[in-house]
């Protein structure tokens, strides 16, 4: 699309937080996009037949990103809110519902959690996919994706369940890459691939992202994978929880990416005091956060912020309670947020492109609004973000130049019909696996 027939917007009159160190902040400005990027950041910019989106009494920032997420788990909302038993929620969510998945499971729940994460200013997922239990179900997880209109790395994984056949994989790599691995696609597709180095050699060779989650009391890494070229850039390291130190070094020299979980990694007591986000920064890598879990928290990088804020604070200070002289400092707003945003679009390895706002870049930009009783008055715009809005102040969601939330409402979303079908989906899923969920239970059984 060239810049004289681009569609132009034109943000104007808001707080600009551009997390950009070579763009600068601004009390009061304005942004130009033209087509799908920023073409002007700065103080009163005239654009002539831009549509203008009126951004006073809010801040104007990067869309989050949500680097890791399990969106097909959506219709599993708030299934299991207490478990700490991993084995447990793999035999729910996995052999017990997952097993009686249908590629339009897979796409109604997919795309409920793409069209919730919109609604919460989440304008880039990392989606962990551990249920690619056919072709077909990639595909309804990429199209859902894709019609919603959120930007994705989608991590196609075998299905956890022993029902589930993966011998597809990693074949379908291929296909997949020519489909949807474009320049100018938003939705891309990557390899959850454990650590399978057989796997990983087929992704590496279509120039994919690898994701491992990986917890240190359930894997370890072989000599093999010190090798030369085994690790870089291209890995993500997911939770990344009581790690001996020599993985970490060797996380360090490669430099891996690594996603923390906030809230799910305190709900199944997967870290201890050490805290692998500061392990991470110790070791001088740049963790990003991610939401992890539909069936105990939901699309809502606010609340991963919050609990990334207090918990590195108590672990630290717990650290510093017990003698040691030199632990860490606490954590800044600034540091929280760029987790949420810079380093999320790194791990996504699209820093390029987007996490900032700048000229040039793609234009993924969310507006929240600060006029809110428990919001103003405004005294510092960071700390506004991370402690103060929620995602009900998030007024305006704009990917890659196109608006899919404006005045609070989503755009192009009939919430009535996906309501009738996630509720038809889930029917189905408790019909067909005979679970029995307990609306009022203080728990759920496995």
């Amino acid at each position: 699309m060239t810049t004289q027939n681009a569609r132009r917007t034109l943000f104007k009159g808001g707080t600009i937080l551009t997390m950009d160190a070579k763009t600068e902040n601004l009390p009061v400005g304005d942004i130009l996009v033209e087509g799908d990027r920023i073409a002007a950041i700065g103080a009163d910019i005239k654009a002539d037949g831009a549509e203008i989106i009126d951004a006073r009494g809010t801040i104007v920032m990067p869309g989050l990103v949500d680097a890791h997420h399990h969106a097909w788990l959506g219709v599993m909302r708030r299934l299991m809110p207490d478990v700490d038993d991993l084995f447990a929620y793999i035999g729910v969510v996995a052999e017990t519902l997952g097993s009686h998945y249908r590629p339009l499971d897979m796409y109604l729940s997919t795309r409920l959690t793409a069209v919730a994460s919109l609604d919460a200013g989440i304008t880039t997922i990392i989606d962990a996919c551990h249920s690619s239990r056919s072709p077909e179900h990639t595909d309804a997880a990429l199209d859902a994706l894709d019609g919603a209109g959120i930007r994705a790395l989608h991590m196609v994984g075998p299905a956890m369940d022993k029902k589930a056949s993966s011998a597809h994989l990693p074949d379908d790599l291929e296909r997949l890459a020519s489909n949807w691995n474009h320049d100018d696609g938003l939705v891309k597709v990557g390899l959850f691939g454990q650590l399978n180095l057989d796997w990983w050699k087929v992704a590496r060779s279509l120039d994919m992202r690898i994701l491992t989650e990986f917890i240190g009391d359930l894997a370890k890494l072989g000599p093999e994978f010190a090798e030369k070229g085994v690790l870089g850039p291209h890995n993500i390291f997911n939770h990344c929880t009581r790690i001996p130190q020599e993985t970490w070094r060797l996380f360090a020299e490669a430099g891996v990416n690594v996603t923390i979980n906030p809230r799910s990694d305190a709900l199944f007591g997967f870290d201890d005091e050490s805290f692998a986000y500061q392990q991470a920064i110790d070791h001088g890598l740049t963790p990003a956060i991610g939401i992890d879990l539909d069936t105990a928290f939901g699309s809502d990088m606010f609340g991963e912020m919050h609990a990334l804020f207090g918990q590195q604070r108590s672990a630290m200070r717990y650290r510093r309670f017990r003698g040691e002289t030199d632990a860490p400092a606490p954590i800044t707003v600034e540091a929280v947020l760029k987790a949420a945003t810079i380093h999320g679009a790194r791990a996504a390895g699209l820093e390029g492109s987007i996490g900032t706002l700048a000229a040039g870049k793609q234009a993924d930009i969310i507006m929240v609004r600060t006029d809110g009783v428990a919001v103003f008055p405004v005294n510092n715009a960071i700390g506004t973000i991370v402690q103060a809005v929620e995602r009900s102040d998030v007024d305006t969601v704009m990917v890659a130049g196109q608006l899919r939330k404006r005045g609070g409402k989503l755009l192009d979303v009939d919430l009535d019909k996906l309501t009738t079908e996630i509720g038809a989906s889930r029917d189905h899923l408790l019909r067909a696996s005979g679970y029995r969920p307990e609306l009022f239970a203080d728990s759920v059984a496995a």
